[in-house]
């Protein structure tokens, strides 16, 4: 097989630049090592910013997102029995989108399927070779047998845990992690949601947070330690400590219950691989870059990677020119970093470390205030949270 784009990885990054290559012209496969129905299942993120929101509907994946997604207009900080409500349009003229990344994932294969290259599920990729040639290679199983892809360009959509990014020599990539003392306690839940806006809780019991999926389902988040086994937590003490943490000084914030179809840890990290380009192949998305959650960043930062990828690949199409391929990875880290930023500062400003003083703990509430009582502070949330421009 010979194509120009290779994609490892069916994604919603991998999907995209998929749909978007397909667009201009520009020859590609899709490697999927999962079924399609894994793929469509996979509960990750629920948040769209701005310019994610723009680039699904520019390649024509925006109909169901604009018919059954749940635009928010703010969100609200909660902490010392108290909450403040971050204005987006007032602040930045943007806003997001509910709109769950399974659904994402939905659109665009329907529209792969129904008009786009060739996409193999259950491919599992098994190494990427000759990065530093003209023509690397990606290696996979596919309905039992061994075969090989030829490409022009590989690019690695296919995860922290994939094999592309170890296609670029360890003693050219770099990495930076951290890993935070805390996991997410996620539960799904057939209740309407309690508030028409995401709440983001600082309380000394550890963070929480309320979100949607639709209209009558809720997402809710828990703080809890590393290595915790969400079977041990029973419905009662996952709604008491929501409870608990969501409680407001005068009394008036009630939350709803309803039947836990659902229950996942997940853990909190911080990682950057550098560069995201070695030779003729690149990284996008999670193969790259991870973020905490806090700050709804994992999902749109793959999106802008894709758009910036396949602008560049469009440019190369039309004009014979590799500028903006050479550029791709300063452009990209510099919008990486930013976020990885954001994101470490909502989950610091947030979560109380288990092991922090009474004196660490005043400093976030100083912090939170300061959002509340300064428009500037609260400008600059707000900015970051709808997204910065693309590329």
């Amino acid at each position: 097989m010979r194509t120009t784009v290779g994609i490892v990885g069916g994604g919603p990054a991998g999907l995209l630049l998929a749909r978007l290559l397909h667009q201009a012209g520009v020859d590609c496969v899709l490697l999927e090592c999962r079924d399609r129905a894994y793929v469509e299942q996979r509960q990750r993120a629920g948040i769209l910013e701005q310019g994610t929101i723009d680039a699904l509907r520019a390649c024509g994946a925006g109909e169901r997102m604009d018919r059954e997604g749940l635009p928010h207009d703010g969100v609200e900080l909660r902490f010392d029995g108290r909450g403040t409500r971050i204005d987006f349009p007032g602040l930045t003229g943007r806003q997001v989108m509910v709109y769950a990344q399974t659904e994402v994932v939905k659109d665009l294969i329907a529209l792969h399927l129904a008009e786009g290259p060739q996409l193999l599920f259950e491919a599992q990729v098994t190494a990427v070779e000759g990065a530093d040639t003209d023509s690397p290679v990606i290696r996979f199983t596919h309905s039992g047998r061994e075969q090989t892809l030829h490409c022009d360009y590989v690019v690695g959509c296919d995860g922290f845990h994939g094999v592309t990014r170890h296609a670029i020599p360890d003693g050219v990539r770099q990495t930076f992690e951290r890993v935070y003392p805390y996991s997410w306690l996620g539960i799904l839940a057939d209740v309407p949601p309690s508030s028409d806006e995401l709440i983001y809780a600082h309380h000394e019991r550890g963070f929480a947070l309320l979100s949607m999926r639709s209209p009558s389902v809720s997402r809710l988040y828990l703080q809890v330690p590393n290595g915790t086994d969400p079977a041990s937590w029973s419905d009662e003490q996952i709604w008491g400590e929501l409870d608990a943490r969501f409680a407001l000084a005068d009394g008036s914030f009630k939350l709803a219950r309803g039947p836990i179809t659902s229950k996942s840890v997940t853990p909190m990290r911080s990682f950057v691989a550098e560069p995201m380009r070695y030779g003729r192949v690149l990284l996008a998305g999670d193969a790259a870059h991870i973020v905490p959650p806090t700050g709804a960043k994992g999902l749109n930062l793959a999106v802008a990677d894709v758009v910036v990828l396949a602008r560049a690949f469009a440019h190369l199409h039309t004009t014979g020119s590799a500028e903006l391929l050479d550029a791709y990875s300063d452009t990209c880290l510099r919008r990486v970093w930013r976020a990885e930023h954001f994101s470490y500062f909502m989950t610091t400003t947030l979560h109380p470390d288990p092991e922090q003083s009474p004196f660490e703990t005043r400093l976030q509430i100083s912090q939170l205030d300061r959002i509340a009582s300064s428009q500037h502070a609260a400008a600059e949330v707000a900015e970051n949270y709808t997204g910065l421009p693309i590329g």
